[in-house]
């Protein structure tokens, strides 16, 4: 039976990310089953990217800055935290294996396409200590952490209507897993909760690392009338935004709205709408402290709206106006009290 550990509050994800940990001597690579133990403040956290590698300005990247974060929040050694990036999925097993042998105290699998790699590791190595993102691995030394992506991408849905001038909005996806489809259920749904006669236009480029096919497929959208773009794609985004850069030096009033980071940040405000935040570098934060602390628990953790694990990039305010935003929070706060319940799969 899967083990769900439930997240109860903001508060509660908060204080688990800020407390220090206590206790001087070193855990070893000890049994998922020893929950407790001492605290190890010179514990090792190994991490592997999937194809985007760790500077997709998406959750890749993301997660490495929540380790970053750790090493110096606990001022571990810089070798303690470190991360093998993956070119292709033939390397997953070979980098997961790499840490494992070497008895890090923890390593992570970024992406859902990992997680049979994870599987497979984790069951080949009871005495290791996984985790992974986007994926749920059942197992009992492996702690799977999930976002609900819909409940954020309705949010932005929201504002890509009631943004949208030309009422043709887009969305652009790298492969078609579960993951990524949660995406466009949501940005379609609050957009047709807004104006259900805003047509929703929306392309899978197959790939998560290539820009060009962001380009490409971001100019033949902005062609056909589309003005805002949402995409969910990691590094083949940077290319849609490479082109909304270019039109926008042109005249051309024409919109992006990034994903799993704030990408404001990367690639300005004068072409990035808002971003769909998932705080992947939380949570990767969280769990590896838990492991830091003895508190390795495994099972799965779902971070939605009500737990903060999702939303709106607080720099949202520079380019949405305050009623917009105002709606939005209506929104939110219907989802988070279950009036709303926002479809995790497009609908047909």
């Amino acid at each position: 039976m899967k083990k769900v550990l439930s997240v109860f509050s903001v508060a509660a994800l908060s204080l688990s990310l800020v407390l220090a940990g206590c206790g001087g001597k070193t855990e070893g690579q000890q049994g998922a089953a020893d929950q407790g133990g001492t605290a190890a403040p010179n514990a090792r956290i190994g991490m592997v990217t999937d194809v985007g590698g760790v500077n997709d300005n998406s959750f890749n990247q993301s997660a490495w800055e929540g380790l970053q974060k750790l090493q110096k929040d606990l001022n571990l050694p810089q070798e303690n935290v470190s991360y093998l990036q993956s070119t292709s999925d033939a390397d997953y097993i070979p980098n997961l294996t790499q840490f494992v042998k070497d008895q890090w105290n923890l390593t992570w699998g970024i992406g859902f396409l990992m997680g049979d790699h994870v599987k497979k590791v984790a069951s080949e190595n009871p005495d290791a200590k996984l985790a992974i993102i986007d994926a749920e691995v059942d197992a009992p030394n492996v702690e799977s952490v999930l976002f609900k992506e819909h409940e954020g991408s309705f949010l932005v849905g929201v504002v890509a209507a009631k943004m949208s001038k030309t009422k043709k909005v887009g969305f652009v996806g790298g492969m078609e897993i579960p993951v990524i489809k949660r995406f466009e259920a949501g940005f379609e749904a609050g957009v047709k909760a807004v104006d259900p006669s805003i047509q929703v236009v929306k392309v899978y480029t197959a790939a998560f690392d290539k820009p060009d096919q962001g380009k490409s497929t971001a100019s033949q959208m902005y062609d056909q009338g589309v003005d805002i773009i949402f995409h969910a794609s990691g590094a083949t985004g940077d290319g849609v935004f490479n082109e909304a850069k270019a039109r926008k030096a042109k005249g051309q009033q024409i919109w992006v709205i990034g994903v799993d980071k704030d990408q404001s940040l990367t690639f300005g405000d004068d072409i990035t709408l808002t971003s769909m935040v998932k705080r992947v570098d939380e949570a990767v934060y969280r769990v590896s402290k838990d492991v830091i602390d003895g508190n390795f628990k495994g099972g799965i953790v779902w971070l939605g709206l009500k737990e903060n694990g999702v939303g709106l990039a607080d720099t949202s305010s520079k380019n949405v106006p305050e009623d917009v935003l105002k709606e939005v929070e209506e929104y939110k706060q219907k989802i988070v009290n279950g009036e709303i319940k926002v479809p995790e799969t497009p609908q047909q």
